[in-house]
């Protein structure tokens, strides 16, 4: 699990570059943001993840 923390890290990163390249943020504020685009991918990515695994209740 923590190398998928890591690529929710890295993305949200990359994310919030692109939109400091395009100047929809500047790099002084940033707080807010990272943390709210943060916590979208980390819940979009966290159900993917839970939706591709099997679930053990429908066994025998």
């Amino acid at each position: 699990m923590k190398s998928i923390d890591e690529q929710i890290l890295r993305a949200t990163k990359e994310i919030i570059v692109k939109f400091i390249e395009m100047g929809r943020l500047s790099p002084s504020n940033i707080h807010e943001p990272f943390k709210d685009i943060y916590a979208i991918v980390n819940e979009t990515v966290k159900e993917n993840i839970a939706k591709t695994v099997p679930s053990n209740d429908n066994q025998d």
